[in-house]
């Protein structure tokens, strides 16, 4: 699917001279969003954006601030884990 935006012609130019690849920085905003919203998967996210790994995606995740969700009740469930696999 291709999609396409307007702007007028004096925001465009102002937009494209702070970034570069408008297109790309786009792409990446919708995924990002996409992502915080669970609308798609990280791999999912991982494919559109074309990242040659799991790394990549987390890194491209923080720095457009989105964050693994990582409760208390999994933080208890990964310690009950740890103690099991550690043992006595």
């Amino acid at each position: 699917m291709n999609i396409s935006i307007t702007l007028p012609d004096p925001i465009a130019a102002q937009i494209s001279n702070q970034w570069a690849d408008l297109p790309r920085r786009t792409l990446e905003a919708l995924v990002a969003d996409a992502c915080r919203e669970k609308v798609i998967s990280n791999p999912q996210a991982q494919q559109i954006l074309g990242l040659g790994s799991r790394l990549e995606l987390d890194a491209f995740l923080k720095k457009s601030g989105v964050y693994l969700e990582y409760s208390d009740e999994d933080l208890n469930q990964d310690i009950q884990t740890l103690d099991q696999l550690l043992g006595p």
